[in-house]
């Protein structure tokens, strides 16, 4: 379920930002009638009557924070991509404090899990309705998921931490990304034998930027 951080600080583009508890309550209960809609009827049933009757506010109540469509994308989609990160985050914890005999195996499969279950996440971007300021968001979005890759390979010690590793992350990120949205198109549980290829690629792959870092 898309978590709703609302204000400043949290990055999602309100009209208004929420200060009392109850308000962001409030405005937590229009998102996940939001997500209800997208999951259930897609993008186009996002209209802020539809969502209002939905989280059972007024359709004025819900203006205060999310005027239109845009708006509503906008808030959901800064909601799943703080969830992508906080797996990140996590992953980066457990890195430095585990072995992983297979690094690759255990990103791949965890965001598999994250495709699995976040169903806001795959309706929205499998569908046709973002917008033109979430597109923008997620190229920074997935500037720190990169950050996130070279953070886990520093704390594993595969690889040393410069500018190459750093573009490494961002090309890996890529690939995995566009690979991950053609197994779940496939599949509602992923693909499992393109979620294997993507395994494949990704670990020939480190074991090239790892062996770049030795030689130099």
């Amino acid at each position: 379920m898309v978590q709703a951080t609302a204000g400043p600080d949290g990055g999602v583009p309100l009209r208004r930002t929420p200060r009392q508890a109850r308000s962001r309550a409030r405005l937590a209960l229009m998102l996940e009638a939001a997500e209800r809609i997208l999951v259930d009827e897609g993008v186009e049933a996002l209209t802020t009557t539809r969502v209002a009757a939905e989280a059972k506010v007024s359709v004025g109540s819900l203006y205060q924070y999310l005027p239109d469509r845009n708006a509503i994308i906008d808030a959901l989609a800064t909601g799943y991509f703080a969830r992508l990160e906080g797996v990140m985050d996590d992953l980066v914890r457990a890195a430095a404090r585990e072995r992983w005999d297979d690094p690759v195996g255990v990103l791949v499969d965890t965001y598999a899990e994250v495709y699995r279950t976040e169903h806001g996440f795959r309706a929205l971007w499998f569908g046709s309705g973002l917008t033109e300021r979430t597109r923008a968001a997620d190229r920074e979005h997935k500037g720190r998921m990169a950050d996130g890759i070279r953070r886990v390979l520093r704390a594993l010690g595969v690889a040393g931490d410069d500018e190459a590793l750093a573009r490494a992350g961002h090309a890996a990120i890529l690939a995995a990304d566009a690979l991950a949205q053609e197994a779940f198109r496939r599949a509602p549980e992923g693909d499992a034998l393109l979620l294997d290829e993507a395994k494949t690629m990704l670990r020939a792959y480190l074991t090239e930027i790892t062996t770049r870092h030795d030689g130099a």
